[in-house]
């Protein structure tokens, strides 16, 4: 049993399987769409809320050296993730990744826990959209009803599960299928629709940058680095570690062009600069936008829900055009998040139908469109049912702890391979071994940690569910079991 549940794909078994599925997909992607894909994945909520949440509770001006450490912590992970993208031509992320260096069990754990970070992360993206989208209507008289606009399902740390009255989340439900089907016509139709999204948002991002930069009161910035209050963590460099700790998932989403090798033209070259370069031109934006925001408003008064709108009545009258700029902005940058989301997590369960531990009937292709049309409509019909009944913070928490676990496999899985296979022909190299990934896994596990009991007791019930359907089923049916 030991030998069949870890037993490995080999290098010439995963080259074989790219040749195989080379007339599957199409390979239409470019450096350049799949570093806007990138920046579609990873600008959203981190940057419009996150940004003024902790400058105000951790970190004040000292948040540039925050995103700085969290986008660090963040190039470890990609790194990893460059090599074996552009090393293993397979659109499984890291479960084709644990494949082959850890065997099947990893593997199936690894791409089970995936699903909550693609899937749900799409999820919990689409309800705060609802809300952007229901704010925007309404600055021009529109108003959709609350019971039509809300999760009906509410959870309370007290008093638990409870009804809100409500009937369905209708916005966010309508997003979720709207992104289902521009995924499914194709992935150049998607990746088109992308790039309109990312120039949106970083034309609204470059024009606040702009019209503040001149407005910037020097004085906001000191001090630069708050006095601690005596508390770990509220200011001081304690503060600016933990604001690290919250901006790393300001970050995440590179992640998700690994599922993107089989449509890329050279994944050899295309995906590390794909990864490295839209890390890079976020973190950029990122801190631009940062002393912006923090040069236009003390960060005492940053800790709202919407702190651009607070930096924008700042400008005066004249300027206040531009929060109606910043909600297209937002939506148009939650938009391009949830559609790479989801096609992240078609592209997964393409790959374990494929290797047989799904069924084969989410391993199908369409012939016209390229796309596994099947596994998007499941993903996206789930998506729409969790998107309309369930609030963000039930599930937020858990995808976050769901991506670290990720990549904690990623970056030990190339220490790992490192060192059982030492002279394999990589197109990539992870540089600073072993210090890069020991140190990604270090990090990211550590932060795991401190999370709290109730979000490892969901991802833990979670990854036992995934046990049952494997040793029901995967097992069962793998190819490669019944190979050997």
């Amino acid at each position: 049993m030991r030998k069949s549940l870890f037993i490995k794909k080999s290098m010439h078994s995963l080259q074989s399987e790219a040749a195989q599925k080379q007339h599957t997909f199409t390979r239409t992607l470019g450096a350049l769409n799949l570093t806007t894909i990138g920046i579609g994945a990873i600008i959203g909520a981190g940057l419009f809320v996150l940004t003024g949440q902790v400058a105000a509770e951790y970190a004040g001006p000292g948040i540039l050296f925050s995103f700085l450490i969290a986008g660090m912590i963040s190039v470890f992970a990609a790194l990893c993730y460059a090599e074996f993208a552009a090393l293993i031509p397979i659109s499984g992320s890291a479960y084709s990744y644990a494949y082959f260096t850890m065997g099947e069990f990893p593997a199936w754990v690894i791409g089970w826990g995936m699903t909550l970070q693609y899937l749900l992360s799409a999820c919990t993206v689409s309800v705060g959209w609802s809300s952007y989208f229901t704010s925007l209507l309404g600055d021009f008289g529109l108003h959709i009803p609350t019971w039509l606009s809300t999760p009906p399902l509410i959870h309370d740390a007290q008093s638990g599960w409870h009804f809100s009255g409500a009937l369905l989340n209708l916005p966010a439900m309508c997003i979720v299928a709207i992104m289902g089907c521009v995924i499914a016509t194709g992935i150049k139709a998607a990746a088109s629709f992308n790039n309109v999204m990312v120039f949106l948002k970083l034309a609204v991002v470059v024009l606040f940058i702009a019209c503040g930069v001149g407005y910037i009161n020097l004085d906001n910035l000191s001090p630069f680095i708050p006095e601690n209050t005596g508390v770990f963590g509220q200011y001081g460099w304690s503060g600016i570690l933990r604001g690290a700790g919250l901006l790393f998932f300001a970050f995440i989403g590179f992640d998700a062009l690994s599922t993107l090798t089989q449509e890329a033209k050279n994944p050899q070259k295309d995906m590390p600069r794909g990864m490295l370069g839209s890390l890079g031109l976020c973190t950029l934006v990122y801190l631009l936008f940062a002393v912006v925001l923090l040069g236009l408003v003390s960060y005492k008064f940053l800790g709202v829900a919407d702190p651009i709108a607070v930096a924008v009545n700042v400008l005066g009258p004249s300027f206040l055009w531009l929060r109606l700029f910043v909600k297209v902005a937002i939506l148009a940058g939650f938009t391009s998040v949830i559609m790479v989301m989801m096609m992240g997590q078609s592209r997964i369960f393409y790959t374990m139908a494929h290797d047989g531990l799904l069924p084969k009937v989410l391993g199908r292709i369409n012939d016209a469109t390229h796309v596994p049309v099947l596994t998007t409509a499941l993903v996206t019909l789930v998506g729409v049912v969790v998107a309309g009944l369930f609030p963000v913070g039930v599930i937020g928490s858990l995808v976050a702890m769901a991506t670290l676990m990720a990549f904690s496999f990623v970056c030990f899985a190339v220490l790992l391979l490192h060192y059982k296979q030492p002279h394999l022909h990589r197109p990539f190299r992870t540089p600073g071994m072993p210090w890069v990934p020991l140190i990604g896994t270090i990090v990211c596990l550590a932060q795991m940690a401190l999370f709290p009991l109730i979000t490892w007791v969901q991802l833990i019930t979670w990854l036992l569910i995934g046990c049952v359907v494997y040793f029901t089923y995967g097992i069962r049916r793998s190819k490669l079991r019944k190979a050997g």
